[in-house]
């Protein structure tokens, strides 16, 4: 059974069919790519899968159960996470507290506890404070744990941003560009890092990248969408030597 499957997706804003007949299928542990030129509709797909949009049409099912428009909270307890282009932490939070924020996911306490500090709460805090510390050191950010997540270099925002989304303990990550604004040195710890991520958590991983030095490195399978539709699917050097994929980006 595939971990993600979706079919005959599709939305439209007015006039615009902005996705029209996505179709992917993801097995448990793969690495999958989704590329295409700028507008292809890859994040209106990344929102559907989420449920920021909901379709028009289409299924999409995550490890064999329908969650077709389903809310982001739902789709989030369902197992599945994301980050964005635009990276979307709580500047003003510590890295351990933005990491605590995706453990409530999983942790919580009622009101009554929570004002109280009744005993619950502080066996709740103490579990947050330690896993929330494991995660962090998957990323070499465990010394940083206390610096406000606003005052972090750029390339590890991007990787507190992935710590976040995993303390989720999200069945499928979807990564949405966590290349960009990185240079050379970044994005090669990055893709060390995106391999270690899913063999150390079984993580099923989809992700969005324009670079195709990373994509060609760790991507096992690719989607190319343009213009909202599938425009060729398969293993990634094949997809990336297709004389189809190359005039889309020729043509961004």
């Amino acid at each position: 059974m595939a971990m993600l499957e979706v079919k005959n997706l599709a939305i439209q804003f007015g006039g615009l069919r902005a996705v029209d007949n996505f179709h992917i299928s993801i097995e448990k542990g793969q690495l999958y790519g989704l590329i295409g030129p700028n507008g292809a509709g890859k994040t209106t797909v990344f929102n559907l899968l989420t449920g920021v949009y909901k379709p028009n049409e289409g299924v999409i099912k995550l490890d064999g159960v329908d969650i077709t428009g389903k809310n982001t909270i739902e789709i989030n307890k369902a197992g599945i996470a994301r980050t964005f282009q635009n990276i979307r932490l709580f500047k003003g939070l510590s890295v351990l507290d933005n990491v605590k924020v995706g453990l409530h996911n999983q942790n919580s306490y009622d009101t009554f506890t929570g004002i109280f500090r009744l005993p619950r709460y502080f066996k709740v805090e103490k579990a947050m404070n330690e896993r929330a510390m494991e995660i962090l050191k998957v990323f070499d950010l465990d010394k940083e744990a206390d610096l406000l997540a606003g005052n972090l270099p750029y390339g590890k925002q991007r990787k507190l941003e992935i710590a976040r989304a995993l303390a989720t303990d999200p069945k499928l990550l979807l990564l949405d560009e966590p290349a960009a604004g990185m240079n050379p040195n970044e994005t090669q710890e990055l893709m060390d890092t995106i391999r270690f991520v899913r063999d150390h958590f079984d993580m099923t991983i989809l992700l969005i990248e324009h670079d195709m030095r990373l994509v060609g490195g760790i991507c096992e399978e690719l989607t190319v969408l343009n213009f909202g539709q599938v425009l060729i699917q398969g293993e990634t050097s094949t997809v990336l030597n297709d004389p189809a994929v190359i005039t889309a980006y020729l043509g961004e």
